[in-house]
């Protein structure tokens, strides 16, 4: 211990200084003449087992010591010695510490070693293992992920080719639970894609992902501080998780799905040489079958298998999936939006809103869908285009007025004008057929039809009657009309329109002349 047994006195004066005077450990042990440890270690007893000052004072030394300490073993008695084993496997556990355990092992055996032995067989057991076997995993806190450097291989049914495909492993920290797949590469969607599947072949999610500083989960590799590829943060977050890389150049950081990657090379990339696969599918369905056997295969060291493991330590500890599964999405980080309030994603233009014009924003684009945001909010969504060149808008993205016109058609201009009455709705129509395109005479039809407020609809319902009489055909017309008050005239009809007479003048030749030409040529 860090202390041997300490008279019963000092022990209750340890308690009374730090309990009731607040004192420091440093000033405690000042004060009673021991190591800060010491204070440290007694009080830590204390609180383990729920006493009380007022308890403390109550009990004799010899009762104190018991509860402290455990009862002192019989001369000759042989004591138990702790299960190593056992141990290590509760560590796993949340809130558990050595201390904690020892406290458990004298209840059980009150005769039993004290701390400092307790903790030195441990160690010992601990050193026979392997030093790299020394990280404490919490259970259901991690989840070790990686890609084997051999791979498996699939052959093209119609080609005959050989072809290479990536092995993915995960490991559990505490029960050392292996998954494995097949993927076509190591990029993004592949990646994002094994860990899904490694959560819901878990049938939980882990707190932390502990991936290598490979390209597709770490975008800017960083001894300090790496940078998380955007995707795949989010896809963690989705699962209510967080992702730390494994420092660069530290294998120890990823021990254990290095150990993991080297048994699924053993127990199942060795157990597939003879064998010829011709789809991922059926690769995987036999790396599924072999993954089953691997963890239900009893561990010499834990008398357990994998499996066994998972059911008692990381399962219970693990959180639950979420309804609904990751949707894999791209990212555009930093995307310029143009005048016309549109953005650009593979050759096609979606709409944002027309205040965020020269803005930059990012974008996120899944399957179906396509997500816009700007400083972390998201300003648009759209369903996805799939022919290059299209524009997708919506209304409220426009400017007001760009949103009237938008809405603007010739069966809308016809509608209104028909509202005002017979003739206008009949020079509205002439006007948008005169036009090459009906919408070169929207600009016309709309300045008629806002005539009305200035005039009221009957004087323009009689202009625009003269105006269609007259063949005239545009706004200017109209308004000409109005403010010349001519729609209160009569309106003419055909018969008094005037004859066109034939044009006589001497000095003007017809047909008849160059005949008569002609025939005195002959």
């Amino acid at each position: 211990m860090a202390t041997e047994r300490l008279s019963m006195r000092k022990t209750k004066e340890i308690l009374r200084q730090k309990w009731s005077l607040k004192l420091s450990h440093r000033e405690v042990a000042a004060s009673v003449g021991i190591g800060v440890g010491s204070v440290g270690n007694t009080v830590s007893r204390a609180k383990a087992i729920g006493l009380t000052l007022a308890e403390v004072e109550q009990l004799d030394e010899t009762e104190l010591e018991q509860r402290l300490y455990g009862a002192p073993a019989t001369p000759g008695q042989k004591r138990s010695l702790p299960s190593p084993e056992y141990i290590h496997q509760e560590r796993h556990k949340t809130g558990v510490t050595l201390q904690l355990l020892h406290i458990e092992y004298l209840e059980q055996f009150p005769g039993g070693y004290k701390y400092t032995q307790f903790c030195e067989h441990y160690r010992r057991w601990q050193k026979k293992r392997g030093v790299t076997m020394r990280q404490i995993h919490r259970a259901g806190e991690k989840l070790f992920v990686d890609y084997s450097g051999k791979r498996p291989s699939i052959v093209d049914p119609e080609t005959g080719e050989c072809i290479k495909v990536e092995l993915f492993v995960a490991a559990l920290g505490a029960s050392n639970l292996t998954y494995a797949e097949a993927t076509r590469t190591q990029q993004s969607y592949d990646w994002v894609s094994s860990h899904i599947r490694a959560f819901e072949y878990l049938g939980g999610a882990t707190k932390v992902l502990v991936p290598d500083q490979l390209r597709s989960g770490v975008s800017k590799p960083c001894w300090y501080e790496p940078g998380i590829q955007r995707t795949y943060d989010d896809m963690a977050a989705h699962y209510g998780a967080v992702v730390i890389p494994a420092r660069g150049g530290n294998p120890k950081d990823k021990a254990k799905v290095e150990g993991a990657v080297l048994i699924a090379q053993r127990w199942i990339l060795a157990r597939l040489r003879n064998q010829t696969f011709f789809s991922l599918a059926e690769l995987n369905e036999r790396i599924a079958e072999l993954l089953e056997e691997l963890n239900s295969r009893v561990m010499k060291l834990y008398g357990k298998s994998r499996k066994e493991l998972f059911e008692s330590l990381d399962k219970p500890a693990m959180k639950a999936l979420p309804t609904r599964r990751f949707q894999f999405g791209e990212w555009k980080i930093d995307a310029g939006v143009n005048i016309d309030y549109h953005i650009q994603l593979d050759h096609r233009f979606y709409s944002v809103p027309h205040q965020l014009a020269g803005e930059r924003v990012d974008a996120r684009t899944a399957a179906m869908t396509v997500e816009i945001f700007f400083k972390g909010r998201r300003v648009a969504s759209h369903a996805r285009s799939f022919r290059r060149g299209s524009y997708t808008t919506l209304p409220e993205h426009m400017p007001k007025s760009h949103r009237a016109h938008a809405e603007w058609s010739p069966s809308r201009f016809i509608s209104w004008a028909g509202k005002i009455g017979q003739n206008t709705q009949r020079l509205v129509k002439t006007i948008l057929e005169d036009r090459p395109h009906p919408e070169m005479g929207y600009r016309s039809c709309l300045g008629i039809l806002r005539l009305a407020k200035t005039y009221g609809d009957e004087r323009l319902e009689k202009a625009a009657a003269r105006a269609y009489f007259a063949r005239a055909r545009s706004y200017k017309h109209v308004e000409a009309i109005l403010k010349n008050g001519l729609d209160r005239a009569p309106l003419p009809t055909r018969e008094d329109e005037p004859k066109q007479l034939p044009l006589t003048h001497k000095n003007l030749r017809g047909a008849d002349y160059y005949k008569k030409e002609r025939d005195e040529k002959c």
